[in-house]
């Protein structure tokens, strides 16, 4: 058995201060469902098997295309196929990764000060005890009203067309919609590279299968058509993704292409919220500027918005409250209760609201 070993502690020496704790870093405190890579550059939701399908189909169709389409193509036709497919493929994925791994335009969450002085006018604003405080607010925007509803997840009022996503418990300015295929929201920061993957996916989709049906007819005059099949069978796995997925890439890109022209989102259209079959009045959509061109513009064309949440940033430590002694502790405990009680009371009414 060991024995024990005894340190004597000198009376009024200086206790040992303890390590210092590595600052965390905004994005590991996150209260959204998405997941961070490269320390907190890069994030995407939680959620993302339906990107890496995405980015599977992608890659091996596309290989397939360059291993067994290509060379036969570029020794009967032109050198100019493996270049056009090349530059198609670097815009896909560009804006593929771009549209997965950035911010789209993600609100921050109100503080507890904030939330609390909210929550004080809006209850100000109440009529009566017994009817709850109204919980939107309406603003002109173009002449026309826009009410702003409030969130009871972040605590605020959201911005026009910003919306909560459900899947990633985030409010996001300009809400497009949550896509599973690209693996995160859609909304105002990264649109314009969500427009381009489809734009640059439906031209190298539509090229990839014209140049296999092309590879097969070609082949099957030396062969014989069955024979052809036999033979290239990575040729035939290309036809049938391409011709089972071109439809509906196309059909998505000319339906963006008229929110785009038209300055809508996809949440709003579907909901109708700028129809006049909704609105007595025909005042139309408020954002958009009477023009298509102004429109693209200004949907596509104008400055990238800052990202609003500080992923990086450095958490400030919560301030230490000082001690009470057991006579100050006593004298403020009735005057504790009855805080307590009000404050117990003011939460009720709040959540009741």
């Amino acid at each position: 058995m060991k024995a024990c070993e005894y340190q004597q502690i000198t009376p009024g020496a200086p206790a040992q201060a303890p390590a210092p704790r590595r600052p965390r870093r905004k994005w590991e405190v996150f209260p959204g469902r998405n997941r961070f890579f490269c320390d907190g550059r890069l994030m995407l939701a939680r959620q993302s098997g339906v990107f890496l399908l995405t980015l599977g189909l992608i890659l091996s169709t596309t290989c397939l295309f360059f291993v067994f389409d290509c060379p036969f193509l570029t020794q009967h036709l032109t050198f100019a196929i493996p270049i056009i497919g090349g530059i198609l493929f670097f815009f896909v994925m560009c804006s593929l990764l771009r549209t997965s791994f950035s911010d789209p335009g993600i609100l921050p969450r109100a503080t507890p000060c904030e939330a609390a002085d909210l929550e004080k006018q809006i209850n100000d604003t109440g009529s009566s005890m017994y009817r709850p405080p109204p919980r939107t607010k309406e603003v002109m925007i173009n002449g026309q009203v826009v009410k702003l509803k409030y969130c009871f997840t972040c605590k605020m009022f959201r911005p026009p067309r910003a919306l909560h996503c459900s899947v990633c418990d985030n409010c996001v300015e300009r809400f497009d919609h949550h896509c599973p295929w690209v693996g995160n929201c859609v909304g105002k920061r990264n649109y314009r590279f969500f427009y381009t993957f489809l734009l640059s996916l439906s031209f190298l989709t539509a090229f990839v299968f014209a140049c296999v049906i092309t590879h097969l007819i070609l082949r099957s005059q030396e062969s014989g058509f069955l024979n052809t099949l036999k033979e290239t069978p990575a040729s035939v796995l290309e036809l049938v993704v391409c011709f089972f997925s071109v439809w509906s890439i196309l059909g998505l890109s000319g339906f963006h292409t008229y929110l785009v022209a038209s300055n809508l989102t996809t949440n709003e259209d579907i909901k109708g919220s700028w129809s006049t079959k909704r609105n007595s009045e025909d005042l139309g959509n408020p954002y958009s500027h009477k023009s298509i061109i102004t429109n693209c513009c200004a949907v596509l064309c104008g400055p990238l918005p800052p990202s609003l949440i500080d992923r990086r940033g450095i958490v400030e430590p919560e301030p230490l409250l000082p001690l009470t002694t057991k006579s100050e502790s006593v004298s403020l405990g009735t005057k504790s209760d009855t805080s307590l009680d009000a404050a117990c009371q003011d939460f009720a009414i709040s959540c009741t609201a």
